[in-house]
């Protein structure tokens, strides 16, 4: 008898439908698999077999083939166990076969019976709804995850038995509601922009940087505030969209990230450590895996100690950057990646990190600093907007109040920005194309002349140039005006001077 059951396979961060065909007939007892699976999808055999014996069922002694469709499709993980286990049984008599044509599953097996989650079950609800199919029994655990989408009936099972009651009787067990939509809130209610003390300047810089979407980097010596002012940027920019949630969910489920709720409610921040390796960082794999850029996806991308970043992984983040995607080609297989991040770069001045301190003295030789600048990418620089100059606060400022803008105080101005650059160009001032910024961020007169000597003097490349109109463009956002001033143009022009790297100009 043959049984035909509907799942999916997870390709990039999308789903495919793929059909599990099960034939059994008499000859010697065997169980093949096929259809161009990897080695979790063939091991499936061994976990079907033992999860259908101890639910309970029998296993048919003999011939049964499984087979995946379509079989040039590659299939990976063991989201398959529960497609293939359910076939068994409905070619051996005990599912109906008209229960599998309203129903798509999806869930990997344990020996005992019990569903267990899998990456992915959010592109593979999205999966079921472009394909009509109006059911989708996945585990427990990710059922809320799946409730997200609407148009398809989610059943979250425990075990196999489970499903079975739900397909040969009907017995279909209790609804499940999807998780709340994103806070509004800040992700990390602890820290607060108004605990940092002596560093107004950096500040400014941060709420510039996280109003257009601009990539940023922070030079200075150890201890003076790097990280703690990078880990206090996302509590400053603007909640998450539920379009937003669902992608940057997506992407965390196709990885095995999902949070217990189902939902990923903030913008995400991902600090990896320097020791990552390139396909860590923009994502690869003998099968392909969305690696921390994409993981970071319209969130912020954290790199701590940049010059410690091996020069292969920088260099692989210039495409992501630009692009805004990182295709992964493997083998007859290509995965797209979206990359739409905010980098946030911190770096010491040079191998010692006191070059310019004006309390403790650089240690390091010219050979040292030409080293330190060398490990930084000069193409790689040339793509960060915002580049701040971090000092050591004085005694007094440390003991003072602290800055007198709050978190709070400088997401509204952020969300202010935002919302006039969406309804201007529908994209944030980061991202803007060379044809926007002709059109939306042309300066006055005197911005015009002052961007013409930069360009002349070679403090700024073509690339800089436009970098540093998206970011006069945001300056004039933040102050509610819609004409780039040149006032505007020089406090852009200032950010982009790197006193750490050793650069006039980036």
């Amino acid at each position: 008898m043959l049984a035909r059951v509907t799942t999916f396979a997870i390709d990039g961060i999308e789903s495919r439908r793929v059909t599990v065909e099960v034939d059994i007939r008499q000859g010697l007892p065997a169980f093949n698999v096929v259809g161009l699976g990897d080695k979790a999808v063939r091991e499936a055999r061994e976990r079907v077999r033992a999860a259908i014996l101890n639910s309970g069922f029998a296993f048919p002694q003999a011939r049964i083939t499984a087979n995946l469709a379509p079989a040039y499709l590659r299939k990976a993980g063991p989201g398959f166990d529960l497609a293939i286990a359910v076939g068994v049984l409905a070619a051996a008599g005990a599912i109906p076969p008209e229960a599998l044509t309203r129903w798509a599953v999806f869930g990997e097996l344990s020996l005992g019976g019990q569903l267990r989650p899998c990456g992915g079950t959010l592109a593979v609800a999205e999966g079921a709804a472009q394909c009509g199919i109006p059911g989708l029994v996945v585990p427990e655990e990710r059922g809320p995850e799946a409730a997200l989408v609407s148009g398809v009936d989610v059943a979250a099972a425990d075990s196999l038995s489970a499903v079975v009651r739900l397909l040969a009787q009907g017995e279909h067990p209790p609804p499940v509601d999807p998780p709340p939509g994103p806070q509004a809130g800040a992700a990390e209610t602890d820290v607060d922009l108004a605990d940092v003390r002596g560093q107004e300047h950096v500040t400014n810089g941060l709420i510039i940087a996280a109003a257009g979407g601009h990539n940023l980097l922070m030079s200075g010596s150890p201890g003076t505030g790097k990280t703690m002012l990078a880990r206090r940027l996302p509590t400053i920019l603007p909640p998450l969209e539920h379009e937003e949630a669902l992608e940057v969910t997506r992407i965390h489920s196709v990885a095995g990230l999902t949070p217990p709720s189902g939902l990923v409610a903030f913008r995400p921040f991902r600090a990896p450590h320097h020791t990552i390796s390139a396909p860590g960082l923009v994502g690869g794999g003998t099968v392909p895996v969305p690696g921390e850029a994409s993981l970071a996806h319209l969130g912020v991308l954290f790199l701590d100690e940049l010059s410690e970043f091996s020069r292969g992984a920088l260099e692989a983040l210039r495409q992501p950057l630009e692009d805004g995607r990182v295709a992964i080609v493997r083998s007859q297989r290509t995965a797209v990646y979206p990359t739409r991040f905010m980098l946030v770069a911190a770096t010491n001045p040079c191998p010692c990190g006191y070059a310019g301190d004006d309390h403790r003295r650089c240690a390091c030789t010219a050979a040292d600093h030409a080293k330190h600048r060398r490990k930084l990418s000069g193409p790689l620089l040339d793509r960060i907007d915002v580049l701040l100059d971090v000092r050591r606060p004085s005694a007094a400022e440390l003991a003072g109040a602290g800055t007198s803008t709050s978190s709070q105080e400088a997401r509204e101005r952020v969300i202010a920005a935002r919302e006039r650059q969406l309804h201007r160009a529908g994209r944030c001032n980061g991202h803007l194309t060379g044809t926007e910024i002709r059109h939306f961020a042309a300066p006055d007169d005197r911005g015009a002349r002052m961007l013409r000597r930069a360009y002349e003097d070679g403090h700024i490349s073509a690339r800089g140039h436009h970098r540093v109109l998206r970011v006069a463009r945001t300056v004039a956002d933040l102050a509610g005006r819609d004409d780039v001033l040149g006032q505007d143009v020089a406090l852009a022009l200032s950010l982009r001077h790197d006193h750490a790297v050793g650069r006039e100009a980036a």
